[in-house]
């Protein structure tokens, strides 16, 4: 899905599949990381370093879609560059994963334990899988999911089989709503979110501060400020690599939500290139309007 690593190493790894190219597990992996996928693992997840053999490989038919939604302007509909087409997440689903915990939590009237909080922190900052595998079960995996996107407005997200968290399908324009009910914007007002301030606060905070090493996608497109959550996978049967970026942008002083979905790239180096390069042209085009 969307493991981490040093970006640099996934030169080194890049058809290998670890996160490949950063050695650390996709999906439901049950590393820190993310990885690529080799063997399936039990839970779908790769989490070797060695991905999927050559000879599997086939030539890159890269896809990207990518969304912007400016949070100073008055409309709620995002401008789309490509298909609005569904998508494996691969780690991004990390930030609705939260989003469903924080509902939840609301609904019970509580805050989260000192034992979410431990393992959302390093879901978000270092994309650790193990700790997605256990808020995934703690949630109720796809169907706590998808209950609580319907209440923030996701209607093309459906939450991935079993503990397959990874393969949960979305689109650009969902992964907009999302990130709406996260940052909210002049468009729409903080109480049309499900989400109350403090969790709203809580989710931006966390994608504010990821590590360095996750430090890549939509923040291409700006400067230092950004707040952002990536996703990388490398499928099991192309050798192909998904690669996503969603989150929030400052350019020349206005506020953007950005997502940028792609898959079929060759390597994780070159879908981050796609991605990134995506992003910038969306949000320059979207500056122009």
């Amino acid at each position: 899905m969307s493991y981490s690593r040093h970006r640099s190493r996934a030169g080194a790894f890049a058809c290998a599949g670890v996160l490949l190219a950063s050695v650390t597990a996709l999906f439901s992996l049950g590393g820190p990381a993310e990885a690529a996928i080799a063997a399936p693992s039990p839970s779908g997840q790769s989490h070797g370093t060695t991905g999927v053999d050559a000879a599997v490989q086939h030539p890159s038919k890269t896809r990207v879609t990518a969304a912007v939604l400016s949070l100073d302007g008055g409309s709620l509909k995002p401008v789309l560059n490509g298909e609005d087409a569904s998508y494996d997440t691969a780690s991004i689903v990390k930030v609705d994963i939260l989003a469903t915990l924080l509902l939840q939590a609301q609904d019970a009237g509580r805050p989260l334990t000192a034992r979410e909080r431990a393992l959302a922190e390093p879901m978000i900052r270092n994309s650790d899988n193990a700790a997605t595998n256990a808020l995934w079960r703690e949630i109720g995996g796809a169907a706590g999911l998808e209950a609580a996107n319907k209440r923030m407005g996701l209607t093309s997200t459906k939450g991935g089989p079993g503990p397959e968290w990874g393969l949960t399908q979305t689109t650009a324009s969902d992964q907009i709503r999302l990130l709406l009910c996260v940052f909210g914007g002049a468009a729409t007002s903080e109480s049309n979110s499900p989400l109350n301030q403090d969790s709203q606060a809580y989710v931006r905070a966390l994608m504010t501060r990821v590590a360095s090493d996750q430090a890549w996608g939509v923040s291409a497109a700006s400067g230092s400020d950004h707040a952002l959550k990536n996703g990388w996978l490398q499928r099991t049967a192309s050798g192909l690599w998904d690669v996503n970026s969603v989150g929030r942008v400052t350019v020349n002083g206005h506020r953007y939500l950005v997502a940028v979905l792609s898959d079929g790239s060759s390597s994780m180096n070159d879908g981050i290139s796609v991605v990134e390069r995506a992003a910038r042209q969306a949000v320059a085009a979207t500056t122009r309007t």
